[in-house]
C-alpha cells in the first residue's frame, strides 16, 4: 500500500520551509514537495527588515532557511511541480510531474511566480536580455543599459542592484508615481544613473539575437529606448492553478481565515499564495507557522 503521510507540504520557500521545521518539531510525518527551494526570498536583493538580521542578501536568507530545514528528518522531494490536489476518499492526493503522493493533511505553500508583460518580442527574447530576476542575472549586465519595468518594491529592489552594476537604468513605470519604499526611492532619485520614466508603458521588444531596444509610449507619444537589458519587475501571480477546488480571490490567492484553514478540512494554505495582508518574507514565515500548528490541532482532533 502507498506510504500516506499525515502531512505534505507544497512549496519550500519561507512559508513552507518554517512550516516544514514547526512540522518536524511536532513529530508530523511530513512529506516536502517543491520545484525550488527559497521562493521569493532567494529572489532578493539586500533585506533590511527581517527581524535578527540588521542586513542580509535574499539569497544568505534563503540559505539559512534551507540549512534549518535540512536538520530535521523528513522527506524532500525537489524539482517537481505539483500539478493536481485532490480529495480521494479519507485523505488528499497530490500529483507532481514525476509522481503522486497522498496524506492526511496539505499546506500549499506554493508562493508566487513573476507576470509576464504579454508583448510582441517578450517569447523571443525571454533570457536573451529580457529576465525576471535582478538577483539571478544583474551581473551580466555590467555597463549596459538597461531597463527596469515597474513601479514597486519589486523594481526598486532591482534598480538599485543595477545601479552598481549597469551604466544607466531606465525605471518605465506605468503609473504617475512610484509606488515602493520611501527609503528605496530616495537613493535612487539621488542617483544619476538612473531614469525615471512615469505614465510610461512598454509595448514592444526589439533585438536581432539579443535585445538591443525597447519601444515605449509615454505621453501618447511613441519612442525607443537603446538598451542591452531589460528587467520585468511587474507584480506576481499566485502558483494556485493546481488548487482548483479552492476558494480563491479573483486574482488567484487562495482564501484563508486567521488559522490558515482554506474552504475543504485539511488543506491549509500559507505565504505569498494566500490572500493574506501583505506579502513578506517574515509574514509568509509566521504563516507557515501558524499552518503547522492548525494542523498538528487538525490531527490531533480525528479519531
Amino acid at each position: 500500500m502507498k506510504r500516506i503521510y499525515d502531512l505534505i507540504i507544497i512549496g519550500a520557500g519561507p512559508a513552507g520551509i518554517t512550516a516544514a521545521v514547526y512540522a518536524a518539531r511536532k513529530k508530523i510525518d511530513t512529506l516536502v514537495v517543491t520545484k525550488d527551494i527559497g521562493g521569493q526570498a532567494a529572489l532578493s536583493g539586500d533585506i533590511q527588515n527581517y527581524t535578527g538580521y540588521q542586513f542580509i542578501s535574499g539569497p544568505e536568507l534563503a540559505e539559512k532557511f534551507e540549512e534549518h530545514m535540512r536538520k530535521f528528518n523528513f522527506d524532500i522531494r525537489e524539482n517537481e511541480e505539483v500539478t493536481k490536489l485532490a480529495a480521494k476518499q479519507n485523505n488528499f492526493l497530490v500529483k507532481t510531474d514525476k509522481n503522486s503522493y497522498r496524506a492526511k493533511t496539505v499546506i500549499v505553500a506554493s508562493g508566487k511566480k513573476s507576470r509576464e508583460l504579454g508583448i510582441s518580442g517578450e517569447k523571443e527574447f525571454k533570457n536573451k536580455g529580457l529576465v525576471y530576476c535582478a538577483t539571478c542575472d544583474a551581473p551580466l549586465f555590467s555597463e549596459d543599459d538597461v531597463a527596469v519595468i515597474g513601479g514597486g518594491n519589486s523594481a526598486l529592489d532591482a534598480t538599485l542592484q543595477l545601479m552598481k552594476i549597469a551604466n544607466y537604468v531606465y525605471i518605465i513605470n506605468r503609473s504617475n508615481s512610484l509606488r515602493g519604499d520611501e527609503i528605496m526611492q530616495e537613493k535612487i532619485k539621488e542617483s544619476k544613473k538612473v531614469s525615471i520614466l512615469n505614465n510610461s508603458q512598454v509595448i514592444e521588444i526589439l533585438g536581432d539575437n539579443f535585445v538591443n531596444a525597447i519601444k515605449i509610449k509615454k505621453d501618447k507619444k511613441v519612442e525607443t529606448l537603446a538598451v542591452q537589458g531589460i528587467f520585468v519587475e511587474i507584480g506576481l501571480i499566485p502558483n494556485s492553478n493546481f488548487a482548483v477546488d479552492l476558494n480563491k480571490t479573483k486574482s488567484g490567492e487562495i482564501k484563508v481565515n486567521n488559522k490558515n484553514e482554506t474552504n475543504i478540512p485539511g488543506i491549509f494554505a500559507a505565504g505569498d499564495v494566500t490572500d493574506v495582508f501583505e506579502k513578506q518574507i517574515i509574514i509568509a514565515a509566521g504563516e507557515g507557522a501558524k499552518a503547522t500548528l492548525s494542523v498538528f490541532r487538525y490531527l490531533s482532533s480525528r479519531k
